[in-house]
């Protein structure tokens, strides 16, 4: 079904990564095994607010995860030998982190450690996470994307109880990326990049999945990356390769274009501001953080248990 363009939303500038913290002529692994062409500089992923309000985000290939303050500027709170492709934060504090080569890990903010938290199930390795998000009982959600698609649909969605114990939910997406809950936190939402959707996935009283279906079908670009949900139930997805990012509605009707004012690359998005109403997104082609201010109350400033 096809619906009329949505109302453009505009971006704003609000931070860029700085040159001093650009990487140039490094060959990494990560950019070795990823097909396409990908910025060297750094790859912006991974959006997160903590209880201060300070931003959270990640530079994949180089293994870093920065602080960016409300007022633009950048620092960083951890390098290490890995590559952070998500950010959640818990209510104590602690920054989790769904890293591409070493599972779910787990960062201390204040002292900059990482220590691992789920790096094998059932002492079989994950594919290569992506991201995650916590429920509000302190149970975590995240993808395994690995290098699946079309051609291998066997990319996975754990879940990790509050006690530990990880259950398997989806192991037949075709690259399971960005993943969000709705408000009521019945429905989990999951982009299926290589098949260019979002997934509606129902949360069963008993723990198990049901009647999993396309809930949003894109096409052109790369596909869905990053997702994030206001507390209307409304639906924010970035598009990478077509420089936006989409607001569908709680029923998956587009209400908006939220169009990037740099570079293609919109990876990932996060609520944020004194209201929850601005919404932040990493762009990674030009190295940039991006603004927009919402037309819906935005659901909380950090993603927490």
């Amino acid at each position: 079904m096809l619906f009329a363009p949505p109302p453009v939303i505009e971006t704003r500038p609000f931070a860029r990564l700085p040159d001093h913290l650009r990487r140039a002529g490094r060959d990494t692994a990560w950019h070795r095994g990823q097909p396409g062409v990908l910025p060297e500089h750094s790859l912006l992923e991974g959006p997160a607010f903590d209880r201060d309000g300070t931003l959270w985000c990640v530079d994949i290939p180089h293994g870093r995860i920065f602080r960016v303050t409300a007022q633009g500027e950048f620092s960083v709170a951890a390098e290490y030998d890995g590559e952070p492709n998500g950010l959640a934060i818990h209510r104590d504090g602690r920054i989790f982190v769904a890293d591409y080569a070493h599972g779910i890990l787990v960062l201390d903010p204040a002292t900059g450690r990482i220590t691992p938290f789920v790096t094998r199930v059932r002492l079989e390795r994950l594919k290569a996470v992506n991201d995650l998000v916590f429920s509000s009982t302190g149970d975590l959600y995240f993808t395994d994307q690995g290098l699946t698609g079309l051609h291998d649909a066997t990319g996975r969605v754990f879940r990790v109880r509050d006690g530990g114990h990880v259950d398997l939910l989806l192991d037949n997406v075709p690259s399971p990326n960005g993943i969000a809950l709705s408000p009521d936190e019945k429905t989990l939402f999951v982009a299926a990049t290589r098949a260019n959707a979002v997934w509606r996935v129902p949360l069963m009283p008993d723990g198990t999945v049901a009647k999993v279906g396309n809930f949003i079908q894109l096409s052109g670009g790369g596909g869905p990356d990053g997702l994030a949900v206001d507390g209307d139930g409304n639906l924010a997805v970035a598009h990478i390769g077509l420089g936006c990012v989409w607001l569908f509605s709680r029923r998956g009707e587009p209400v908006a274009r939220i169009q990037s004012c740099a570079g293609d690359h919109t990876t990932n998005v996060a609520y944020g501001g004194p209201d929850g109403r601005t919404l932040y997104i990493t762009e990674s082609e030009t190295g940039t953080l991006l603004t927009a201010t919402m037309p819906a109350a935005g659901l909380r400033l950090f993603s927490h248990a």
